[in-house]
């Protein structure tokens, strides 16, 4: 560390071309990027690279022993370092592609995305390219030996990017599949390339960026250009705003009327996403959740209440050709991550007219998008009426879901139009909408961490996730369920806490559940909300803070056996609320923190109650030509 410390100091207290070959080489065995250089240095990292590599400093590309030095190695597994000796990398003048993975796993950053890599990988070797793995994570799929021709250990930064790139000369370069970590380096890799104009090994062309183009990335995921498209297409989309001070946010909030949701720019797993209620929860946003500044704008959205989220997946050519890949139904409301939410494909209550409204606007912005692979739409319907929330121009974590449930393996067909084919040469032209109903459902981990709260929200949370399949959505939902470690109750008593929101909505639940035999208790205030909407078998029980015998002792004595809580989002819930739901996980009592996930709960109950089976069956089995 000390070591390290000093030749920070060391490069703080000199200029760019004050630094020799000798400097160069140190900083580089001691592991400092262009990019750190150029922060100390105060210049563009752009003149770093140009700098040391006009001294020669260029890394050499050493394949990793797997043979424990016995004899030669020859597996495909490359990394880069700037210590002595030759290069052992041996790039071959035959066309190939290079795929960036999507380095380390996270929450909103997974193996979805590793899915996708490996099948670019597998289907274009099949037509011929050698591919050309690059990703920094040793326990994902894509860097198995045998899924690509050669793999480069290397971080996801521009400057590896470019490294690989000049050391093999690739015809195409991959990013939308690895999810927002390669995504966020297409701008400055395109103006890299265009600037150093790289021939590919092959003698067909210069280097460069297959599929979509940064500038159509920028486009859909700049808040300004973005408005701008979707005005010229006709398309409509939550009123909102873009704040780049705590006033603006707050004037964009009053205009708009609360609720409102914020979010910072370019973000991955709607980290910082929230949804605020008033001003004073507004100031406590921009003050501790983000750092809001001119470069660094908050998005302040209109909440859509009790609006039901759609994800559309969506393949391209560079012909104009554009198919829909699946139009899923979240099962929660707008406002929980579609990471988070339970989802159908296909669509189980959305208005023939609203699809018809998203199966026009999907291609009409694919096109006005330029988007050649993938393209994933999110859009809201609030009482029959269409809205647009976002566009990611790259492969989303539903690809795997919808390619399964459909029976078309999309990141495949995605990767085939990137090289060039049509839509009619991959053999998928028409939207596919199967007779079976594939629902998906979230894996979350708030059991592995004491003290955290298991409400559902714009900021993604889940760690994986599960499929059911079956002829009818209640048993298909069931199987989801029960995969994703959810139990089923069929008799007993369910706990039911609403907020002043979903009280009213909570009324046909309630009606639900006693026909199918349940007792229920609720809050005092819920209780009231349903006896006055006419369901009086209800019990009032007392919250946590209001005395004992009370709801958390009912859930500890094993008298309950499901819980259905929405939140208030005030002080006391953050406290009282929260004891609750932790309850609830440590006696491993059933918890559902939204209306319309508790109505599908229900109704899964319902078809289990009666009569049908949960049987087992293969993926090929819904498929004739599997």
């Amino acid at each position: 560390m000390e070591e390290l410390f000093k030749a920070e100091q060391y490069v703080r207290g000199r200029k760019l071309e004050a630094l020799t070959k000798t400097d160069f080489m140190q900083l580089k065995r001691r592991g400092f990027g262009d990019k750190q250089l150029a922060d100390m240095l105060k210049v563009p990292e752009d003149d770093v690279r140009v700098a040391r590599k006009g001294l020669g400093v260029i890394p050499s590309m050493k394949r990793v022993d797997t043979c424990a030095a016995e004899f030669e190695a020859d597996t495909p597994y490359m990394y880069s370092t700037y210590e002595p000796g030759e290069s052992e990398s041996r790039p071959e003048s035959s066309k190939k592609v290079l795929i960036l993975g999507g380095g380390p796993n996270r929450i909103g950053q997974g193996i979805e995305f590793d899915y996708c890599c490996c099948h670019a990988s597998f289907s274009l070797r099949e037509i011929g390219y050698d591919t050309i793995m690059l990703n920094s994570n040793p326990e994902t799929v894509s860097t198995d030996y045998d899924t690509s021709s050669r793999l480069y250990f290397e971080p996801l930064t521009v400057e590896d990017v470019l490294n690989v790139i000049e050391v093999e000369r690739p015809e195409g370069i991959i990013v939308q599949f690895g999810g927002q970590t390669p995504l966020s380096l297409a701008t400055r890799l395109q103006a890299a390339l265009e600037e150093l104009q790289i021939p590919a090994a092959s003698g067909e062309g210069m280097v460069k960026i297959w599929g979509t183009q940064p500038d159509a990335i920028d486009a859909a995921e700049d808040r300004e250009r973005f408005e701008a498209l979707l005005n010229e297409l006709g398309i409509k989309q939550p009123p909102g705003g873009i704040a780049r001070s705590q006033e603006e946010a707050l004037v964009i909030a009053k205009r708009l009327s609360y609720p409102v949701m914020v979010r910072p720019s370019y973000v991955l797993g709607g980290r910082a996403m929230e949804i605020v209620y008033d001003d004073a929860n507004m100031e406590r946003y921009i003050t501790t959740a983000v750092e809001v500044d001119p470069e660094k704008p908050v998005l302040v959205d209109k909440y859509l209440n009790n609006a039901v989220e759609i994800d559309v997946d969506a393949l391209c050519d560079q012909y104009g050709g554009v198919v829909i890949g699946g139009i899923m139904e979240h099962i929660e409301q707008a406002g929980v991550h579609s990471g988070d939410s339970a989802c159908s494909i296909p669509s189980q209550t959305i208005p023939e007219e609203s699809l018809a409204t998203i199966r026009e606007w999907t291609p009409a912005l694919a096109r006005a998008l330029g988007v050649v692979g993938l393209l994933n739409i999110q859009y809201a319907v609030q009482e029959g009426q269409v809205y647009i929330i976002e566009a990611n121009p790259r492969a989303s974590r539903t690809v795997p879901f919808v390619s399964k449930a459909i029976g078309h393996p999309l990141a495949k067909y995605a990767s085939l139009a990137m090289a060039g084919q049509s839509l009619e040469e991959i053999g998928l032209t028409e939207e596919v909408v199967p007779t079976h109903v594939s629902v998906k459902e979230a894996v979350l981990p708030f059991s592995k961490f004491p003290g955290a709260d298991v409400l559902l929200g714009p900021e993604m949370r889940s760690t994986g996730e599960v499929m059911g399949i079956d002829a009818d959505f209640s048993m298909a939902y069931a199987k989801a369920q029960i995969s994703a470690g959810q139990s089923l109750p069929t008799d007993g008593t369910v706990f039911l806490s609403m907020n002043d929101q979903n009280k009213e909505r909570c009324i046909p639940l309630a009606e639900k559940l006693l026909e199918n035999g349940f007792k229920l208790v609720a809050t005092e205030g819920t209780a009231a909300a349903l006896k006055a909407g006419g369901v009086t078998a209800v019990t009032p029980v007392l919250k946590i803070h209001e005395g004992r015998p009370n709801i958390g002792d009912m859930i500890k004595s094993d008298g309950i056996q499901m819980i259905v809580i929405t939140s208030s989002g005030d002080s006391l819930d953050a406290v009282d609320g929260r004891a609750l739901r932790r309850s609830a996980l440590s006696n491993e009592v059933p918890l559902v923190t939204t209306v319309a996930g508790a109505v599908a709960t229900v109704d899964a109950i319902h078809a289990i109650k009666s009569g049908k089976k949960i049987e087992m069956q293969a993926l090929q089995d819904f498929f004739e030509d599997a």
